[in-house]
């Protein structure tokens, strides 16, 4: 499907559901994502203002109608994009965040945040409203949506724990109708796991989030918001463009990955401008010029060397995304 039928289809979308849009057309994905790689999507619209649902749920039906693949974007902070970039459309959500907290006497430990809305900037929303829960998240790249989608956990918790109901834009993947608006309880934390929600499983658009949190010290939750954001700088995690944890852990391997990867002495290698970072042993970092290509390269090496050695098979945290 080429460019100009894509936007085309933007056009008409636009004059039957009015909202505020960019479009850019072969927009480097590199620029998008904290990895700092990936070739040209076809199209990339950042969406913002009132009418964004409704142009959603038209955009999501007409490109399904012309088998126009649409991939969401939230912040970049957990995917690599393959070298030859992205087909069809990229829907970025970075532009849809804010947090509120209902006024109802029954809701109010309670923030729903738009899904796009940056993790610290949530974070520092619940924190002047009084409300505890989501300090261990503080410092984490991403966005409300994608860390709901990836169920994130760090600090022996998860968003799972604090998480109320998620409103999304699904398509019903037995009928196969039309995407509508839903709403999808977190009943005792069912469907959730280890980096795993039930929204991965299905064809479907984060669109809010609400948390039921509790009230709290003002003061305390800053002190240990900085705490953890210390602590990842600390560990790292911002001295270069990289995607966090490179594979997730296992309990069942009896140690966390990074000590497995460095016990086969593989910290510092490096394939292109990819390496493992020198400080640990599961963080991969684009020392300048990597590609796509070399990250999945040096992924690819580490689980082969980590099944000879070990026998464990690595399961990758990071998602390859886009034409590889």
């Amino acid at each position: 499907m080429g460019k100009e039928k894509i936007k085309e289809i933007i056009d008409k979308c636009l004059e039957e559901t009015p909202c505020e849009v960019c479009v850019h057309l072969d927009a480097p994905m590199k620029d998008h994502t904290t990895f700092k790689v990936g070739g040209p999507a076809d199209c990339l619209l950042r969406l913002e203002g009132e009418g964004f649902t409704s142009f959603c749920l038209n955009i999501l039906n007409r490109c399904r109608a012309e088998k126009i693949p649409v991939f969401i974007l939230g912040g970049g902070a957990n995917i690599v994009v393959s070298d030859k970039g992205i087909r069809g459309i990229v829907l970025d959500m970075g532009a849809w965040k804010g947090g509120n907290t209902p006024v109802t006497a029954s809701t109010k430990d309670e923030i729903i945040f738009k899904s796009g809305t940056g993790i610290d900037e949530a974070i520092d929303t619940a924190c002047a409203a009084g409300l505890s829960g989501l300090e261990f998240l503080a410092g984490m790249p991403g966005t409300v949506g994608g860390a709901v989608w990836m169920n994130a956990r760090c600090y022996e918790r998860e968003i799972a724990d604090v998480l109320s109901w998620v409103e999304i834009i699904s398509r019903d993947q037995i009928t196969e109708s039309e995407y509508v608006m839903k709403r999808v309880e977190n009943k005792d934390g069912a469907g959730f796991a280890y980096k795993k929600s039930p929204f991965q499983k299905i064809d479907c658009i984060i669109i809010n989030a609400s948390f039921k949190l509790k009230k709290g010290d003002k003061e305390k939750m800053l002190i240990k918001s900085a705490d953890y954001r210390k602590d990842r700088d600390k560990k790292g995690h911002y001295l270069f463009p990289c995607a966090g944890s490179a594979f997730k852990n296992n309990r069942n391997f009896g140690k966390p990955t990074g000590q497995i990867i460095d016990e086969l002495g593989l910290k510092g290698r490096q394939i292109g401008g990819a390496q493992i970072a020198p400080f640990h042993g599961n963080i991969i970092i684009n020392t300048g010029n990597a590609s796509a290509s070399d990250i999945r390269a040096l992924m690819d090496e580490i689980a082969i060397k980590v099944k000879e050695k070990t026998g464990f098979t690595l399961e990758p945290e990071i998602l390859f995304v886009g034409e590889w």
